[in-house]
Formats: C-alpha cells, sequence, structure tokens
C-alpha cells in the first residue's frame, strides 16, 4: 500500500510516502516564512520523483491534522482532500505531536512532552509515555508559567519542540531536557497511519477539518443586519 504524507502544521512543510512501513523519500524544508503555500506541491512532486511513483499510485493519503499554524494547517487539509477526491482514495488524520515524540521512545526518558509555541507564553502540548509513546495527557493548548508540569516533577522529562525554548527559561524542573530543534514531520506518521488503515479509522472527506485547537483570532466579521 502506497501512502502520501503530508505534515503542514508548523515551519516544516513536509512531505513523505511509504510502502506500508517502508519509507519511500521525504521532501522537507523549515522555513521562518511558513512556505507551505508555495512548496508543497513541489514536495509531493520530489516525493512521488523520488520514490519512482505517480500520484495515481497512491492508495491513501494521511494528513497532520494540527494543532498548529491555521494557515498551514488549511493548504495541508485543502491539498489533502484535493488527493482523496481526485484519486478517489482515503482520509487519514495523525495529530500532529505525535509524530514529534516517534525518535525519543525507549531512550531512558519517562515522558516526552511536544510544545509547540503557540504565540506569547502559550504552546499546544500533550503528554507522552516515554517507553510506549502512549498519550498521557491529551492535546490541550496550555500557558507556560512556573507551575506547569509540576506533577512530572519526580520523571525524567523530554520537552520537544520550538516552544522549548521558552519553557527552558521558565519551567521549575531542573531535571527535565529541552530539544528545540523538532518539528512535526511526515515521515514520523507512518505508524500510527498504519494502525489507522488497519482499523479502517478514515476522515468523511467533505466533511473534514483539522484539529485547530483554538478558533482563528483574525479579522473580525460584519454582524449581519437583520
Amino acid at each position: 500500500m502506497k501512502i502520501l504524507y503530508l505534515e503542514t502544521s508548523s515551519k516544516n512543510c513536509s512531505v513523505a510516502i511509504s510502502d506500508d512501513e517502508k519509507l519511500l523519500c521525504v521532501a522537507e524544508e523549515v522555513s521562518e516564512n511558513y512556505k507551505q503555500s508555495e512548496s508543497l506541491h513541489s514536495f509531493v512532486e520530489w516525493a512521488l520523483e523520488g520514490a519512482e511513483l505517480s500520484i495515481k499510485d497512491i492508495d491513501v493519503v494521511c494528513l497532520g491534522k494540527g494543532p498548529g499554524s491555521y494557515t498551514g494547517l488549511r493548504i495541508g487539509a485543502a491539498s489533502a482532500k484535493g488527493f482523496c477526491y481526485g484519486l478517489h482514495i482515503p482520509l487519514v488524520a495523525v495529530n500532529s505531536l505525535e509524530s514529534m515524540k516517534e525518535t525519543f521512545l525507549v531512550q531512558n526518558y519517562d515522558l516526552v512532552i511536544p510544545l509547540v509555541d503557540a504565540r506569547r507564553m502559550e504552546v499546544y502540548t500533550a503528554v507522552y509515555d516515554g517507553i510506549s509513546g502512549n498519550e498521557l495527557s491529551p492535546t490541550e493548548a496550555k500557558v507556560l508559567d512556573e507551575t506547569s508540569f509540576q506533577e512530572f516533577n519526580d520523571k525524567k522529562i523530554l520537552f520537544v519542540g520550538d516552544g522549548a525554548k521558552k519553557a527552558k527559561e521558565i519551567l521549575q524542573l531542573p531535571d527535565a531536557e529541552f530539544n528545540e530543534d523538532i518539528y512535526p514531520s511526515a515521515q514520523y506518521l507512518v505508524k500510527k497511519t498504519l494502525e489507522k488503515i488497519k482499523n479502517k479509522d478514515f476522515e468523511d472527506i467533505a466533511y473534514f477539518e483539522p484539529f485547530y485547537l483554538k478558533e482563528f483570532h483574525g479579522v473580525k466579521k460584519k454582524k449581519s443586519e437583520e
């Protein structure tokens, strides 16, 4: 089964292709300017070329559904839906935070905690078991302060993600470790995607929306006159 993975929730515009669990190709780039709109389809073309496939060979599309950048998620969702509609194939959606902890499991950490910068002192986060990778605390938007994560102060913790920089400055957890240069990546969505395919846990393409977690605060709409 050939699977196309799209991950656009962060500064990392990321595309991958696998044949079941075998990763065939990855195309990704971290950009401060969020280049999903101009890069995503080029990356899909490069990944297909690297995997020696055509888009018609793809059997399933997986989207990193967020949380993260509102605009990035909209671009990723629109592209994923377009591929699924055009090819008549199913859509799988995986929490983007899942991909951030994959490479740090079974490395002597009790907990792996992704932190995605959500501006000011807020982060998107969830808590995962450092061995099994199971979710221990659900995904939430959390405002960091000196008391954050104190319930885990007796655990060996690794914080990963671009939100780890500000966390390192404020959290009162002297034994914790921080890795700031980690972003959601399409190549680490494979395991969870295969689980969902096995369970036939597919999205309703017509009604699917990314996992925004928070409402988008942009230009206010004018109230319609009654």
